[in-house]
């Protein structure tokens, strides 16, 4: 067996040899603070064993795979920047805190009438130059300090719009009351970018109507701009009034950004710890690469990660309680997870009781067990490891027997060893889920297995036991998956010959869970959430905003009075709807989507003969719909993703109701940019962002003077731009409903363009396998539905009152 983990690089080993001594006396003296040390010990010696083998015989066998691996490995390392956009706003809302309570000031400021001012030298320093100049002068006298008698033209309401700008980024009060008076501060402390913002107040740019938004911006800029030129400081070692020592190696810092960003640190320097009036202190428990990575983190809010590194940075940011860096550690750790590396990070995250990525990781362990089990980290999964996943009801398996093939492997890798496990480990296959068929693999496997008093027990005689008369409870009978976010199914009509008989909905429902019964057999358990509090609708657009659901126009009947143009929102925390604002037009037929904390509805029927070519955003902030660049024809029944901030659109109805080839690039300002056509003309289909492409499925084409079912299907690469074709549709949707679930494509609903009759079941694409799954039937109304992913509170998902299908 060749080890083909990309990650803990075999450099490990010798570089933990050379700290062994050194944290060996940290160890020894024991207490308290030295307990995450020696977690720390024992999760890296576990991993470095499992990586290098404690058998000889296996360490041997692999020496020459394990060699190549790590070569391969340290070319095909991927280092990543991770940013936490908030970090600015959190840092100075932190040092703001500390202020507040004058912990670590060392910049006293005082006006005419006896007003003082506490503040951090350093954040002044970031936007004064005068303040700035006296803190390199500090520098030169060591001196702990800094004393400010302003003159009699700067006054305590603009000293106070001055610090309020250091701290904060915008200035509240500014208006022509107070206009001279900010000046006259920002002009006296050389606080250039307020001097601005006075010139376009004093100019009239700065409306007292401007909209909430802006402001918002360019105080989220200003304070980018203020954390920058405190990270300019440090660089140059201005104002740094501690010395911190790990290795060997000293790093510069200052005290009130380690505060801001570190408990562990705020804890040291602000409770009269001996460290408090110390001027360099040692740090016995964290390496200098790490600490040097966390003190980049403090002063800009980024991290560069790998797998070489992830693990150390982590440990040491919880140990130092760096919750910024914390942060995107974890983002890594859940957003890079493989089927290669996914179990390790579920032992770290088990190790150092991190709930919430353990919790994580073992999910994608169970979404993805057909992958993992062919991984060879999966064979060194201790019994009970091993035993626990297989007992989960949310195990996501083609059929039982896969989970029977995964437990021959995991014993055939040491049989010496696990023979005597294998009758245990086996209590985890549910046989009577397997078919016949399935079962014949099972007794031509024919394992022997010993046990204790050398007598031969047979795997086909235990197994045709329960096959036969297996237990018929719930638990065996299915393999039942909660995924974390829900398949939500909103509105939509019911075909029907006569159409007085037609009955459009006003429904939700939701996909609670995913069930695996006998074989290949499986099957949806749709549950319905509520009803919309307006009038039924179909052909309505919908969109996920901040964990909300919107649901915009959309018909009620088929005449040309139908055509709606309100607006709603629910949220599923409080189980409440909300009217917003309606669209400028009445619109059905049309996509609405995200982008930029906006929602854009593009295009759409007018009525049941005219089409659009207009786009409207809008504002949550102010509930108004605006209009944007307009589509350069009019269109209808189309579809549209949103990748990387951009737009892209395809098929759908022209000004003349013909299905079209086109992708373009649509931009709010801009407009539209061609790109490459689809190989066939569709509309009223899916298109869905999956696995870096986009998926297009389903809907009608033309065919001569009329519409049939389209069944061809393919993906696109927007970086390429080029379309594949991949596996057709096994029956024609129609007006059905898209999603992504767990890494895989779910077309739901629809009905046929031949015969008008309903397509009633879910079809899910696995991008692995490049096959369509029948998932089960819907619930509910199937045809001109709209689907979207919602995470539920457990309340709603676990509730009596829902009824359940």
């Amino acid at each position: 067996m060749e080890f083909t983990r990309r990650y803990l690089p075999m450099e490990w080993e010798e570089r933990w040899r050379k700290e062994k001594e050194r944290r060996k006396k940290v160890i020894d003296e024991g207490g308290e603070e030295f307990e995450r040390e020696s977690r720390r010990l024992t999760w890296i010696r576990a991993y470095n064993d499992s990586r290098m083998g404690m058998k000889e015989n296996k360490v041997n066998k692999n020496e020459r795979g394990i060699q190549e691996t790590e070569n391969k490995w340290n070319d095909e390392i991927e280092t990543k920047k991770f940013t936490k956009d908030s970090y600015p706003t959190e840092i100075f809302k932190a040092m703001e805190k500390l202020r507040c309570c004058s912990v670590l000031t060392d910049l006293i400021l005082s006006v005419e009438h006896g007003f003082v001012v506490h503040a951090h030298s350093v954040v002044l320093a970031a936007v004064s130059t005068r303040i700035q100049q006296m803190l390199q002068q500090r520098n030169e006298k060591n001196e702990s300090e800094i004393c400010l008698h302003l003159g009699p033209e700067v006054c305590y309401v603009g000293l106070s719009a001055v610090l309020e700008f250091a701290y904060s980024g915008k200035i509240a009060g500014l208006n022509n009351n107070s206009l001279a008076q900010i000046q006259a501060a920002a002009l006296h402390l050389g606080v250039s970018r307020v001097l601005e913002l006075c010139k376009k107040e004093e100019e009239g740019e700065s409306k007292k109507n401007e909209e909430k938004e802006m402001k918002k911006m360019n105080g989220k800029e200003h304070r980018k701009l203020n954390l920058q030129s405190i990270r300019q400081l440090w660089a140059e070692k201005v104002g740094c009034d501690v010395e911190l020592e790990a290795q060997g190696r000293k790093f510069h810092a200052h005290r009130v950004i380690l505060s801001a960003s570190s408990d562990y640190f705020h804890a040291m320097f602000s409770s009269g710890m001996k460290e408090t009036h110390q001027t360099s202190v040692s740090l016995l428990l964290v390496g200098a690469p790490e600490l040097e990575a966390l003190l980049h983190c403090c002063y800009s809010g980024h991290l560069f990660l790998d797998w070489g590194c992830i693990f150390e940075l982590t440990i040491a940011a919880l140990q130092f309680q760096f919750q910024p860096a914390l942060s995107l550690c974890l983002s890594y750790l859940e957003q890079q997870m493989d089927v290669h590396n996914c179990l390790d990070v579920a032992a770290f995250a088990e190790a150092y009781m991190l709930g919430d990525l353990f919790e994580t990781a073992e999910d994608f362990i169970l979404m993805h067990f057909q992958e993992v089990m062919a991984t060879p980290m999966f064979l060194e999964l201790p019994a009970e490891k091993l035993l626990n996943l297989l007992r989960r009801d949310a195990l996501c398996v083609p059929s039982e027997l896969s989970v029977f093939r995964a437990v021959v492997a995991w014993i055939e890798a040491d049989p010496e060893q696990r023979l005597s496990q294998a009758q245990e480990v086996m209590t985890g296959v549910r046989f009577p889920l397997m078919t016949f068929r399935e079962f014949r693999e099972v007794r031509a496997v024919n394992l022997q297995m010993e046990c204790r008093g050398n007598e031969d027990v047979y795997l086909y005689h235990t197994a045709l036991k329960e096959f036969g008369f297996g237990d018929s409870s719930q638990v065996v009978q299915h393999r039942i998956r909660y995924p974390k976010d829900v398949l939500v199914v909103v509105g939509g009509d019911q075909l029907n010959p006569d159409d007085g008989q037609r009955l459009p909905s006003k429904q939700l429902w939701f996909a609670n869970s995913m069930r695996s019964g006998t074989g290949l057999v499986k099957d949806m358990e749709w549950r319905m959430l509520g009803e919309m509090p307006s009038r039924a609708r179909f052909r309505h657009g919908i969109s996920i905003l901040d964990g909300k659901l919107y649901v915009a126009g959309g018909c009620h009947y088929y005449s040309k009075t139908d055509t709606m143009k309100s607006a709603y929102r629910y949220d599923p925390i409080n189980n409440s709807w909300k009217r917003l604002s309606d669209m400028q037009e009445h619109r059905s037929n049309f996509t609405m989507v995200v982008r930029e904390d906006s929602l854009y509805a593009i295009g759409g029927d007018k009525d049941i003969s005219t089409n659009l070519d207009s786009v409207e955003k809008y504002s949550v902030e102010t509930d108004t719909w605006s209009l944007a660049h307009s589509l350069d024809q009019p269109l209808s029944g189309h579809a549209a993703v949103v990748w990387e901030g951009e737009i892209f659109i395809s098929g759908g109805f022209n000004l003349k109701y013909q299905c079209l080839v086109s992708m373009f690039l649509y931009h709010p300002e801009r407009g539209t940019t061609y790109l490459s056509d689809m190989a066939h003309d569709r509309a009223q289909h899916c298109m869905e962002s999956l696995a870096k492409c986009f998926y297009v499925a389903g809907g009608v084409c033309n065919l001569r003077e009329f519409y049939t079912d389209q069944l061809s299907c393919e993906s696109y690469d927007p970086r390429s731009d080029m379309w594949t074709a991949f596996t057709p549709l096994p029956l024609c949707h129609v007006g059905a409903a898209s999603a992504v679930l767990e890494g895989k494509l779910y077309v739901l609903g629809g009905y046929s363009q031949e015969d008008y009759s309903e397509a009633r079941l879910v079809h899910r694409y696995d991008p692995g396998n490049k096959r369509w799954e029948n998932m089960g039937k819907m619930a509910g109304p199937v045809t001109d539905i709209r689907a979207c992913l919602l995470h539920l509170p457990v309340q709603l998902r676990r509730s009596d009152r829902l009824k359940a299908m």
